[in-house]
This record gives C-alpha cells, structure tokens and sequence, in this order.
C-alpha cells in the first residue's frame, strides 16, 4: 500500500513560513492500495482532506473515510473536500461509536451545521452514508481494518490497524497514555490497545504532540511525547516510527531538532511531513 500524509498537524491549522516544509494541516491521511492510482481509504479529516482531492485525477472519491474520533482538527476537511463533494461520489463516513442513542448523522451535524456552518453533513453531494463503529474489525475495500478504543481526552477515541493482505499500518494520532497511569518511564503506559495495534506493524503512524520536558504541563488535554511513540514501536515490534499530529506552535527548525534527536534510535524514525509519502 501507498500510504499519503495529507495533513500532519494537530489541534488547529498552522499557516505561517515557520510551517511550510512539514506543513501546517490538520490530520488526514489517504491509502491507496497496490495496483489502484487513487485512494480508497481516508484516516481522519482534518484540513488535509482538501489535499486527497488532487490523488483523484479528476474523479470522485469512491471508498470509505474512518474518525480517530470528532475533534475539531479531525472533521472540519469535511465540507471542504471537493472530490466527495460532488455528484458521482460514494462515500461510507465511520466514526467511533457514541454513547447516547444518537446517529452518526446527528453528532456530526452538532459541528456541522447552522449556526456553525451554512449546511449540515447530509447536505454534502454525492451519495453518503454515515454509520457508528464498535470496536473490532471491518472490511474497506482491500483493507482490513481493526479498530481498538485508546486513552484520549473527550470523547471516544479509536487507534487503527489497516492491512491489506502483505503490509500493516498502524495509526494512533491522537493518544494518552497518561491517563492510564506514568508506565516505566514516566511517559504513560504501554497499555495492551496499543500494543495490540502496533504489534509488527511495518509503520506505526503516532501522536507526537508532546516533548517529554512539557508531558506533565500539557499531557491533561489527551497527547504525549514523541519518545512515547518510539518506546511503543520498539516494545510492539513495530519496523519505523511515523511522529504525528505535530503541535501548532512547532516550528520547521524544531521538528528538524527532533529528528536529530531520535535519528539514533533503535528502529528508523520519520518525523512526518504533508505531501509525503510512504510505500509498505
């Protein structure tokens, strides 16, 4: 599979020249699989959806865009994604499942729709379909999908592991560890979802919001450190490490610190940059 960063950033947009070699989208990640020009599978959609629509080559989007979960840096691509904002287009949209009783439809539209936005998410052209996912695996064209819930801060969150067949993905954007206690190195705890998720993985795309200096400050509003991503991935037998879900006010010149920081790492690590892209 080739596996497209559309948006790499997380919690808000960060414009600016600071920003311009890793980007400044916010989550939205497009997999296409082996033998097929354009994607298929969306993880997430943040502003970085609008950067799928080009992989297009002029048609609609036709596959299944799957939620981490319904923060705003994770939806609000949405209406702005031209490719499945038009007719011919086929979209399956799968979000975490909710307490409540309410539909899919309905709790996206409590972030998109008037007085919000000018229209709510069952306005969108094309022909969409919205539907809530419990834990454990699914079908998305080629891919197989398992979805395991992981410690986040408001709202239920999903990590996912995506194979399709010869090579797995694992994507964990937004993720605190914390939360279930300070695990062996002060950093949270290697809980079995993630570890479940990352085992093997021939990628293990990670929240990376955090340095280990500002955890202790910062990591109550749902992120953790970057070291947390390559202790994962060296405990779950992961093969690279993908650090994620940049925060807003990291710099180019500070994410370049910190891959020079972890480039002597026991398993190769990239810090993830928009537009790149990464073949399993």
């Amino acid at each position: 599979m080739r596996i497209q960063l559309c948006g790499v950033r997380g919690s808000t947009p960060a414009p600016g020249p600071d920003f311009v070699r890793y980007g400044g989208n916010t989550s939205c990640v497009a997999l296409i699989s082996d033998g097929e020009l354009a994607p298929s599978l969306i993880l997430d959609a943040g502003t970085g959806l609008r950067q799928v629509t080009p992989l297009l080559h002029c048609k609609p989007f036709r596959g299944t865009i799957v939620l981490s979960h319904l923060h705003w840096d994770h939806v609000h691509g949405l209406p702005f994604f031209a490719g499945g904002d038009t007719d011919g287009a086929e979209v399956s949209l799968l979000m975490p499942d909710q307490a409540g009783g309410e539909s899919a439809l309905d709790v996206l539209s409590r972030c998109m729709s008037p007085p919000h936005f000018p229209i709510g998410p069952g306005q969108l052209r094309g022909a969409w379909t919205f539907g809530m996912l419990p834990p454990g695996e699914l079908r998305a064209g080629p891919f197989t999908i398992l979805a395991l819930e992981i410690p986040h801060k408001g709202g239920r969150t999903y990590g996912y592991r995506v194979s399709d067949g010869r090579s797995v993905l694992a994507y964990l954007p937004d993720h605190c560890p914390t939360g279930l206690g300070p695990g062996p190195d002060g950093l949270g705890e290697y809980h079995d979802a993630a570890v479940t998720l990352a085992a093997g993985a021939d990628a293990l795309i990670r929240d990376a919001s955090l340095l280990p200096d500002e955890v202790s400050a910062q990591a109550s509003l749902g992120h953790s450190a970057a070291d947390y991503a390559v202790g994962l991935a060296a405990r779950a037998g992961s093969r690279r490490v993908v650090l994620f879900h940049h925060g807003p006010d990291r710099t180019d010149t500070e994410l370049d610190k910190l891959a020079g920081r972890l480039a002597g790492a026991c398993l190769p690590v990239i810090v993830a940059a928009e537009r790149e892209v990464l073949s399993l």
